[in-house]
């Protein structure tokens, strides 16, 4: 029925490739007809995909245009949506890590806190919420929306400081800025629409996909092993395995070997398997994981 179907926005830009890959672990095929393309085929019936910047997602999914979408917090703060956050999506190892909104001056500057902005010009992206930090500090500002290159303004002296986001500062660092205050922190997040998040069957499904989702990410870095192991040397070898709980062990047919099976993470294996092989597993099995749900 044409009632049962999902609308889903998929962020364009930086967070599309990340993205995209995480439906693809999560176990739902997204793939574009051509660049150009702003509307996702998905191998589900039930799901309808639309491309759309990150920064205007989250006022679609208020408006009910769209019934849930991927964005970061930070968006959602300076739309002040209206929304309901149904989970982080933190997948670092692809450009969906936690960032920061950080106030960053000249490294030369004498200004050494917030105070020390009064009457200054300020650039950044995160207008709004800019403007209610400095609001907040009742400090006096002009604030201007960046369109870009928002780094490189301070040095061109076009602008006294700048809000920008980062994940570890070596870009500002490398501009001669710094940092000396951060507005807020922001991860990738799962949101709906409230009234589309109260119909029974469009939670139900949006919830599925969160579940996948967290599973995708949570198997991200991780391996599941196997080997066969001589009942003498069970104690042994569980020693070295840094189980995700405890590992499984199940008995094989005949007497005097088991089973264990555990999952670990991936940056271990290279010297686990020489420890575990030294100390008498045979058979030893190493797979990828799509999900890990908990």
């Amino acid at each position: 029925m044409k009632d049962k179907v999902l609308k889903l926005g998929l962020p364009k830009g930086s967070l599309q490739e990340a993205t995209f890959k995480m439906f693809q672990k999560a176990g739902f095929k997204v793939s574009l007809s051509s660049d150009r393309s702003y509307f996702p085929s998905i191998d589900d019936p039930e799901i309808e995909c639309v491309l759309l910047r990150a920064q205007e997602m989250s006022r679609y999914v208020q408006d009910g245009a769209l019934d849930c979408g991927i964005t970061g917090n930070d968006w959602i703060l300076e739309n002040r949506s209206d929304v309901i956050r149904i989970t982080d999506l933190v997948y670092s190892k692809v450009s969906m890590g936690k960032v920061r909104w950080v106030l960053a001056v000249p490294e030369s500057s004498n200004m050494k806190s917030v105070k020390d902005l009064k009457n200054k010009r300020i650039a950044t992206e995160l207008v709004s919420v800019t403007k209610d930090y400095f609001a907040k500090n009742k400090v006096k500002v002009e604030v201007e929306f960046s369109w870009g290159a928002t780094e490189v303004k301070v040095n061109a002296g076009l602008v006294d400081a700048i809000v920008d986001v980062t994940e570890t500062g070596r870009s500002l660092k490398a501009n001669k800025l710094a940092i000396i205050a951060t507005l807020c922190e922001s991860t990738t997040q799962f949101i709906a629409n409230k009234s589309s998040f109260k119909d029974n069957w469009k939670k139900n499904k949006m919830e599925q996909i969160a579940l996948l989702l967290k599973g995708a990410i949570a198997a991200e870095g991780k391996v599941g092993l196997k080997m066969n192991v001589r009942e003498e040397d069970v104690k042994k070898i569980t020693a070295l395995l840094p189980a995700l709980k405890k590992p499984t062990i199940s008995g094989l047919t005949g007497s005097g070997w088991v089973a264990v099976e555990t999952i670990i993470d991936e940056n271990v294996v290279r010297t686990l398997i020489p420890a575990l092989k030294k100390a008498g597993a045979e058979g030893i099995i190493e797979y990828p994981l799509n999900k890990l749900i908990y």
